[in-house]
């Protein structure tokens, strides 16, 4: 939810990797396929409302969610939908630009998705960033590779670094493999508790799970790394 990756994967492929950072009281349950409309979806549950921060339908969409937009904003509830219930909703259309067009994002707290659209032959990338106010759709090269942290724990002092860690990160990988980029989001920083890409902020917030989706042309791979239970699925 707070901390998230994409790295390409030959054209039509890609890894895309997410570190969860909430109280560790609301924990989430391991990803299952649920039935949203009439699509097949793959994703942890948050128990609490109900959605999720990732998910997938393992063939056309992949999507992860991060609170905050831009900068960081004042939580003033009660919002018409959780930010989690929106990433579900989305495979009730057609497409992103449907999507984009239909949705009613009045009355949602800021925040910022990132959605992948696969196919065979090609693979597209799209941010959306809710200010609270205005949608900002933006295009993103699928050749390159992306990192996002969420505005609300990480200001952009610390977004920089985190940026700068990933860049040297790639720079240092002749191939992107699902393992690694794992192994990155468990031990990237610089033994900063509070910006490490596994954070713990006092035992309040914290980094409680990774996940990692991998398409490639010849297979799809979801681990789920639950980092309270210590246990990976």
């Amino acid at each position: 939810m707070c901390t998230v990756t994409f790295l390409p994967k030959g054209k039509s492929g890609y890894a895309l990797t997410s570190n969860r950072d909430e109280t560790p009281k609301r924990a989430a349950l391991p990803p299952q396929p649920y039935q949203v409309g009439d699509t097949t979806v793959y994703f942890p549950k948050d128990p609490l409302a109900g959605g999720s921060w990732i998910a997938t339908d393992k063939e056309h969409f992949t999507l992860c969610l991060l609170n905050g937009g831009f900068e960081k904003h004042s939580h003033t509830p009660p919002y018409r939908i959780s930010r989690g219930q929106m990433v579900l909703q989305f495979f009730n259309y057609k497409n992103v630009s449907d999507f984009v067009n239909t949705f009613e994002f009045g009355g949602m707290e800021p925040f910022t998705l990132v959605i992948i659209s696969s196919d065979a032959d090609d693979t597209k990338l799209d941010q959306l960033v809710w200010d609270g106010e205005s949608l900002h759709t933006k295009s993103l090269d699928t050749e390159t590779p992306h990192i996002w942290s969420s505005s609300t724990l990480y200001p952009q002092p610390v977004r920089d670094e985190r940026r700068s860690w990933f860049s040297q990160w790639t720079m240092e990988q002749t191939v992107f493999e699902q393992k690694e980029i794992m192994s990155f989001h468990k031990f990237g920083g610089k033994g900063d508790a509070w910006n490490n890409f596994v954070m713990n902020r006092d035992e309040i917030v914290k980094t409680v799970s990774i996940t990692s989706i991998e398409k490639t042309v010849s297979e799809f791979v979801l681990i789920y790394d639950d980092l309270l239970k210590e246990k990976a699925s």
